[in-house]
């Protein structure tokens, strides 16, 4: 080899190993290739499909404390065991029918039937465009009274009936600052259904409606006259806790008839309150959308004693209506187990 060709492959060694390198490091990078393809099916694979969400139940609480602990009985059911959330809706006797029609509300637990505005609901909701179906009975059968305290009938005895209240000297025991030579008849929520001040007006006594404002500032008022051993006249009903503390005497009124409370008699009341056989509603289209909380609201059932348990808890014991709710579901499964759909 002469000394010219040795130096030239000196020259070109360098280079050719560089070119080895680099063709063996395209043979070790090659396998790589195919990994594109391993990750396509990722890319285009259709995304999970989320469950069906459950739709958030609205139940309507009314202003009156057995309203309030039926609610959140059924409330703490439907989440716990079916799964769903619960909204309570703050809503009055009238504003509710048109709520539940539209769907802003769930369902209704507890509609006193003897209100007018009941029976237009009934009528036009769910007798009429069908927005609305009946859920069934819950249970309970209220009935609404005037009622004295026993200690104001055993001074008085023509006070235990209507016709007592006639005498204008004993509705003047009733007198208060605000109602002058009459006597005071104390009502609670503006919202309530009632109808005294037409019973008192078709019967000719001489009463004034005064509106506490609620259930608890009517009960304030009677806490304290009580305590004093004052005489007072006031709107409330059965069942209710208040006969477990106190002697009440429900005020005899004329009879209930029908056609007192006919259609046709509007503004003629001038009898007493019917019994009322309490039920449910609920919006009609919940029982596509929820069919196992439809079923659940449909079941479930109460009975006086029930109720003014819970009732009990709240305005003797201190407890909120969540809290006394909670309280009778932890001692009555075998009742709410029932409720469950099968």
């Amino acid at each position: 080899m002469s000394e010219k060709r040795f130096h030239a492959l000196v020259w070109l060694l360098p280079w050719a190993m560089v070119t080895l390198m680099a063709l063996a490091a395209c043979r070790q990078a090659a396998p790589a290739a195919p990994a594109a393809p391993a990750e396509a099916p990722a890319a285009t694979a259709a995304p999970a499909q989320p469950s069906a969400e459950k739709p958030i139940i609205k139940l309507a609480e009314n202003p009156w404390t057995g309203s309030s602990v039926n609610v959140y009985v059924a409330k703490q059911l439907l989440e716990e065991k079916l799964g769903y959330t619960v909204e309570i809706v703050t809503i009055d006797e009238n504003a509710q029918w048109p709520a539940v029609a539209k769907g802003d509300i769930s369902a209704i637990l507890e509609i006193w039937p003897s209100g007018e505005t009941h029976q237009k609901g009934l009528k036009q909701y769910v007798e009429g465009d069908k927005t609305v179906v009946h859920l069934g009975e819950l249970g309970v059968v209220g009935k609404i009274s005037w009622y004295v305290p026993k200690y104001v009938v055993d001074a008085h005895p023509e006070l235990a009936t209507w016709e007592g209240f006639k005498n204008p000297e004993l509705a003047k025991l009733f007198a208060t600052a605000e109602t002058g030579d009459a006597g005071q008849f104390l009502a609670g929520d503006p919202s309530w259904v009632q109808y005294d001040e037409e019973i008192i007006k078709n019967l000719g006594l001489n009463l004034k409606v005064v509106r506490a404002g609620s259930e608890q500032a009517l009960l304030a008022a009677l806490d304290s006259a009580y305590s004093r051993k004052e005489p007072i006249l006031f709107y409330l009903w059965t069942p209710h806790s208040i006969h477990n503390k106190y002697e009440l005497v429900p005020v005899k009124l004329p009879e209930y008839t029908d056609e007192c409370y006919s259609e046709a008699n509007v503004g003629k009341k001038a009898c007493d309150y019917p019994k009322d056989v309490l039920f449910k509603v609920a919006n009609a289209k919940l029982k596509e959308t929820a069919p196992d909380a439809f079923q659940f609201l449909a079941n479930m059932k109460l009975t006086d004693a029930d109720q003014i348990s819970m009732i009990a808890d709240v305005e003797l014991n201190g407890k909120t209506p969540a809290e006394a709710a909670k309280a009778w579901i932890e001692k009555n499964e075998a009742v709410w187990s029932q409720w469950l759909p099968k």
